[in-house]
């Protein structure tokens, strides 16, 4: 039914990088949402009556949150796609962020108030109804569920959505949920055992559980969180793929919602080229990055010395140092300051924000070794953070 709503409604829907059509599929998404949660909703509340179910009823009003979750969305989506203005000059990508925060919260509120209420059911229990109309409105709910997660989850990969695939796992924990009461009006039928309440309850900690997934992956970016490594992998490709740029390294990537992101970058360069032709060569990456990554690129032009043999010995020393005893750590930015008594070998290494050994151990022991090949050799080394994960 999405995809058909999709090819009527949605111009383009393929160039899903295209900020109107992202924000064309949310309003379709959370549309469909709001009415099959609120049919959901207004079943389960009369099958809820039906049997007396404490679980059926508190899975229906969790369908009438979820119509609120998906009304959220729907404006958060709706108020993402405006354009940039005087006060908001990077745009308003990051309210989808926060519209996927408000429906965790949301999640969050109605999974404490079930879990109460069912243990409330626990201690003081009431008769529960069977009837093959509850049934059929579980079974129901189950196969519509399983339907919204599905189609959640593959527009929310197909969009890069954290919101959208949060609303796809609520919809599965909702799936999981439904089943749980299903199985509570069965087992009571045919058993006499009342585990309503219990049953409530672990419906109650499912619900947790997708809210804090929901909110999880909605923090994470308002708060910065590395790139994607696919991403990172293509810059490096586009930016190396230029015969004049000898390395890249200090990329910083700013994300200011999907499709709004800026990145900046050093690009290693001959020190003896032409200032003009390289000056050249990066304002085409830049372009290039913006036309097939979508992306706003500021990239700094760092020379150096590519035919001293002395530096590219002691470049390549200090490579298989790491190498052996410190591989995960990188280094760029090499480059020799002789003078008349000593010679500064000058250097950044890129730690892992959780590696195992601290800064100082790591400079330490690459300036004693430095400093054992020649006493005349003084290490100069700045530590850098790897902001891409680690990837470059």
């Amino acid at each position: 039914m999405v995809s058909l709503l999709a090819k009527i409604l949605i111009k383009n829907r393929d160039n899903t990088s295209a900020p109107e059509v992202r924000k064309a599929y949310g309003i379709l998404c959370g549309s469909v949402g709001i009415g099959l949660n609120i049919l959901l909703f207004a079943g389960k509340f009369l099958a809820g009556l039906i049997s007396g179910s404490i679980a059926i009823t508190a899975d229906a009003f969790n369908n009438l949150s979820d119509a609120g979750s998906s009304l959220i969305t729907l404006v958060g989506f709706q108020m993402a796609g405006q354009k940039p203005d005087p006060h908001h000059p990077f745009g308003h990508g990051r309210i989808e962020y926060l519209s996927g925060l408000f429906v965790s919260a949301a999640i969050l509120i109605m999974a404490f108030e079930l879990v109460r209420t069912s243990f409330d059911k626990i201690i003081r229990p009431e008769p529960v109804e069977f009837s093959i109309l509850t049934i059929a409105i579980l079974l129901v709910s189950i196969a519509v569920k399983l339907y919204m997660a599905y189609y959640n989850n593959r527009i929310g990969k197909k969009i890069d959505s954290a919101a959208m695939n949060a609303t796809a796992t609520d919809s599965l924990s909702d799936t999981m949920a439904t089943t749980v009461v299903l199985i509570a009006s069965v087992t009571a039928h045919f058993t006499g055992l009342n585990i309503d309440g219990y049953c409530g309850v672990l419906v109650g900690l499912f619900i947790f559980y997708a809210g804090y997934c929901a909110a999880k992956d909605t923090i994470s970016p308002l708060l910065g969180q590395p790139p994607h490594p696919d991403f990172v992998k293509n810059v490096e490709r586009i930016v190396m793929s230029y015969e004049h740029v000898q390395g890249i390294h200090d990329m910083v990537v700013h994300d200011y919602g999907p499709g709004r992101v800026m990145i900046s970058l050093h690009a290693e360069v001959p020190a003896d080229g032409s200032l003009l032709v390289l000056h050249d060569m990066i304002d085409n990456i830049e372009h290039r990055l913006h036309d097939e990554l979508q992306c706003d690129a500021v990239i700094h032009m760092d020379p150096v010395i590519t035919d001293d043999e002395q530096t590219n010995h002691l470049r390549q020393t200090v490579a298989d140092l790491l190498k052996d005893t410190y591989p995960e750590v990188l280094f760029h930015d090499f480059r020799l300051v002789k003078g008349p008594t000593h010679t500064n070998i000058i250097f950044d290494i890129v730690v892992p924000f959780s590696y195992k050994e601290s800064d100082e151990a790591i400079t330490d022991f690459l300036k004693k070794e430095i400093h054992n090949i020649n006493d005349s050799y003084f290490a100069v080394i700045q530590v850098d953070k790897a902001y891409t994960g680690n990837v470059l």
